[in-house]
């Protein structure tokens, strides 16, 4: 017996193998509708899906209709995974905020979202709404959507005076206690992470086919800039040290799997606890602060800032020099109290 096809537009069809079943999904929401093609029923969810996106669609000129605007643009879509998907997190937070009329969003108005933000959220969380938003306060100004940004004069939240560093460097004799307490399945990854300045994320997702020839050949999940070392000889050893696993990644746990970030937090957590009981380590340890450390030891050495942003994948110097302030701090008093040092003997002298 032959049927009618009946097409409806804006939905997406697909079969699929493993029930023998056509689904249906509507193309704007996402939504999959469940009840069976062509049905009387199918079409009354249809319906009811159909009003309820319409009635969420933004009116023009909201920050609804911004935010639309710029999750269709080439700017948001050609941003890496994990950009996007910290941008998207700000954006659902800003979604309660969708029908205020973009004539209103002041400088004020900023300010005043900052400090609920800033009682509901973290610092961080805080400013970087802040930094999302002057990029919407952009995308409306070159879509001729709003003639200036509401960000631009809008402060940060500050750390507190009394708030310990984040991230701060290791210390050579803690890099020492943790890669002589860690297990074999954990010693490559941290060593990717203590030479190489690799992010945890990317150490641990690091494919096999990265490292050839003694040279690491990938890119930043971050900023997608290429990383291209020779691998330093503690990561040489600890590769030909690692336990033999299938996983595409290089790095695997004691299940020969993948890690996962989470994962590898927890197993790492009860050895710097125990290392900080015994007096090995000093408090606030971190796996980021290894990046930190290997842009304080380059520099350090005197290498300058463009180097560093090179080695840690970074398209700006900026990040090289943050990560280095306290290597420039150091140098920079080591200096300072020579001289000091200099003057008060001058001065001893003279008045003899």
């Amino acid at each position: 017996m032959t049927g009618t096809v009946v097409r409806v537009k804006g939905l997406k069809r697909y079969f699929e193998p493993k029930t023998g079943k056509w689904y249906a999904y509507h193309r704007k929401s996402g939504r999959r509708i469940k009840a069976e093609y062509g049905t009387p029923e199918f079409f009354v969810e249809l319906e009811a899906i159909e009003a309820e996106t319409k009635g969420a669609e933004a009116k023009p000129g909201t920050l609804g209709a911004l935010i639309s605007s710029y999750r269709g643009s080439a700017g948001f879509q050609s941003l890496k995974t994990r950009t996007k998907s910290d941008y998207q997190k700000v954006l659902e937070y800003l979604k309660p905020l969708g029908p205020s009329p973009l004539v209103e969003l002041t400088q004020g108005w900023v300010a005043r979202l900052r400090d609920r933000t800033f009682e509901k959220r973290k610092r961080k969380f805080t400013n970087y709404t802040l930094t999302v938003l002057s990029i919407l306060f952009e995308h409306a100004i070159e879509q001729e959507m709003m003639v200036a940004n509401p960000v631009s004069k809008v402060k940060r939240v500050r750390k507190p005076t009394d708030a310990k560093e984040a991230n701060r460097p290791w210390m050579d004799h803690e890099r020492e206690a943790v890669s002589a307490a860690l297990p074999m399945h954990m010693r490559l990854p941290v060593a990717l992470m203590m030479y190489c300045g690799l992010d945890p994320q990317d150490a641990l997702t690091l494919p096999r086919t990265a490292v050839s020839n003694g040279r690491l050949d990938t890119r930043r999940g971050k900023t997608g800039v290429p990383v291209w070392v020779p691998l330093p000889s503690p990561v040489i050893d600890a590769l030909k040290e690692a336990p033999e696993h299938s996983a595409i990644t290089l790095c695997a746990n004691s299940y020969g799997k993948p890690w996962t970030v989470s994962g590898f937090r927890a197993s790492w957590r009860p050895i710097r606890q125990k290392l900080e009981k015994e007096g090995k380590v000093q408090p606030d340890l971190t796996l980021k602060g290894l990046r930190h450390t290997v842009a304080t030891i380059l520099r350090e050495m005197g290498k300058d800032h463009g180097t560093i942003a090179e080695m840690l994948g970074q398209k700006t110097e900026a990040m090289a020099k943050h990560y280095s302030r306290r290597a420039d701090m150091s140098k920079k008093m080591a200096e300072t109290i020579g001289d000091f040092e200099a003057e008060v003997n001058r001065r001893k002298t003279k008045t003899v």
